[in-house]
């Protein structure tokens, strides 16, 4: 990865072992888990468990790391399949549910959305994609996914980052774990790049959530005709929020590049 280059191998090391915990920590947090970046750090590295924490917040963050990995492992391919998706779903969610209503590692079998406020602050039920229309929509998701170069700068990542990230959660193509999904595989693009994965500030989730869904409102319920993404205000909103939250990862980064360049001075 391009940003490790010119780092020595302790602090490359460190480095992805930060950026796993602080992606992991982040990320499920803003799912709702109780584990705090000292807590997920401590259960990454040392394999052990937290005192008085549930077993189901212990296996979200040891699932949320096995999935960067995979992500990590996808760089690779010449194309990300289906198949790859379903693969990165198992591995988020942990908890074992029997019911063929709620498929792990397969798409959604029921309608599913949310309640929001609206702009003038009433309720709407915003709609995400039909069950029915998700196969189609989603193989269209992977053709915009593996359409992008792997020679983005940085405003060009940062811009694909937010058309795959608004655009999947639009679709919402399984009964849970999306958002998890759509920050993971969203930061593809720009992982090929070389540039630092893009992580939401978790103590800015409430902007994340209006963000999200000022977009979905702006455009309404994905059809199959429908085009995936909408570049309007909401769209540039949303980007405006996402290129600040990435100075979480970027300074992970820089402090890296400090102590090198201290050790090499």
């Amino acid at each position: 990865m391009k940003f490790l280059s010119n780092l020595d191998q302790d602090l490359q090391v460190s480095v992805r072992n930060s950026l796993r915990d602080l992606w992991t920590h982040t990320s499920t947090a803003l799912e709702g888990n109780t584990l705090t970046l000292g807590d997920t750090s401590f259960v990454l590295n040392e394999g052990l468990t937290i005192g008085g924490k549930s077993l189901k917040d212990h296996q979200e963050v040891l699932g949320h790391a096995k999935a960067i990995e995979i992500v990590y492992e996808l760089l690779s391919k010449p194309s990300i399949t289906v198949d790859d998706l379903f693969r990165l779903h198992k591995s988020i969610l942990t908890e074992v549910v029997v019911d063929i209503y709620k498929p792990v590692g397969g798409w959604k079998e029921e309608p599913n959305g949310t309640y929001s406020l609206n702009a003038d602050g009433k309720t709407v039920f915003v709609e995400y994609a039909s069950p029915l229309n998700v196969p189609e929509l989603m193989n269209e998701w992977l053709d915009l996914l593996n359409g992008f170069s792997n020679g983005l700068d940085e405003d060009q990542a940062l811009e694909v980052y937010v058309k795959l990230h608004l655009s999947f959660v639009g679709i919402h193509p399984f009964y849970d774990g999306n958002g998890r999904m759509a920050r993971l595989l969203a930061n593809i693009p720009v992982l090929q790049s070389g540039h630092v994965p893009i992580m939401i500030d978790r103590t800015r989730r409430q902007e994340y959530i209006t963000g999200l869904s000022s977009y979905q409102q702006s455009v309404g319920q994905l059809e199959k005709e429908s085009t995936l993404i909408n570049e309007n205000s909401a769209f540039n909103e949303f980007k405006t929020f996402c290129k600040s939250c990435w100075e979480l990862s970027l300074e992970v980064v820089r402090e890296a590049h400090r102590v090198q360049n201290k050790r090499n001075s």
